[in-house]
């Protein structure tokens, strides 16, 4: 979803291709997780300029709501802190620091452990 470059206008077709009660699964960056906050603009999961859009939970809440979607549930996906903690690094200091990337990308888990709305990326579970 951070890749299209219509996001109303893309959301609404998938709505249509939907079949009632049907779902949806939206896996994106979230730009208040705690890798985020260490990173700051060498975060990698900005991903600039391929990621055109960038979400947080309340954002997508409001954006499915807008469609007319109803949001299920919200699915951590682990591993991200790790893999866009080691992009980070290397963003932010030219080297490969994989045991600071690894210490901060299990620090930001052990975060979305209390707050799923925390982890560095998020699988939205959403019904039509």
């Amino acid at each position: 979803l951070e890749h299209v470059h219509d996001l109303h206008k893309d959301l609404d077709q998938v709505k249509k291709l939907l079949k009632p009660k049907g779902f949806l699964f939206i896996a994106v960056p979230n730009y208040t997780c705690y890798d985020q906050k260490i990173y700051r603009e060498y975060w990698a999961a900005y991903d600039v300029p391929r990621h055109l859009y960038h979400f947080s939970p309340k954002a997508m809440m409001q954006l499915l709501q807008l469609h007319g979607l109803k949001m299920k549930s919200i699915k951590r996906m682990w591993f991200d802190s790790f893999y866009v903690s080691m992009l980070s690094e290397k963003y932010r200091s030219g080297s490969n620091n994989i045991v600071s990337a690894f210490w901060n990308g299990f620090v930001s888990n052990c975060k979305a452990i209390m707050d799923k709305r925390k982890c560095s990326s998020i699988i939205y579970v959403i019904e039509k």
